[in-house]
């Protein structure tokens, strides 16, 4: 085999490799969100989203149907607006619910659905009004050591 034909087999899995890599890093960093592009926008305001982010999944029953697109404040009633691209076959209810909740004890957050069971389906551009923000797990352990704290000082003493 010449050196001209060792350069090209070596050049062509040169190239192989680099995209193998892209590939790779595509799918471990969640950017291969281009199968929501043609779906449907919908919106939801919550009171807190915790530590959401763009491109978050977006998923019913455990199965991830879309992804969050874009979150911000709503200056008129001082929430935050999540808005998603959702899949174009899944069809949502007009009283679906959304939560932000936590891929085990320190995952990712991200929005669950819970579909309705309304007969009419949200319309693109809809916004869910059903929601419930992401639990802030600081709060909870404050509030439970010092309920534990107020709960062993107020008891009765046997003297």
């Amino acid at each position: 085999m010449s050196q001209r034909a060792i350069d090209w087999w070596v050049g062509i899995f040169v190239l192989l490799g680099i995209a193998a890599l892209a590939v790779l890093a595509l799918r471990v960093g969640n950017l291969s969100g281009f199968a929501y592009g043609n779906g449907y926008v919908l919106h939801a305001d919550f009171n807190n989203v915790g530590s959401l982010k763009d491109r978050s999944p977006v998923k019913l029953g455990g199965v991830t149907i879309g992804e969050v697109t874009h979150i911000g404040m709503n200056p008129q009633t001082f929430r935050a607006e999540v808005t998603m691209r959702i899949e174009p076959s899944i069809k949502l209810p007009i009283d679906t619910g959304a939560s932000i909740y936590t891929q085990g004890l320190l995952g990712e957050q991200y929005v669950a659905i819970q579909p309705g069971g309304m007969p009419q389906n949200l319309k693109p551009g809809a916004t869910i009004t059903l929601t419930q923000g992401a639990v802030n797990i600081d709060q909870l352990i404050g509030q439970m050591v010092f309920d534990k704290a107020s709960g062993s000082s107020s008891g009765s003493s046997t003297h």
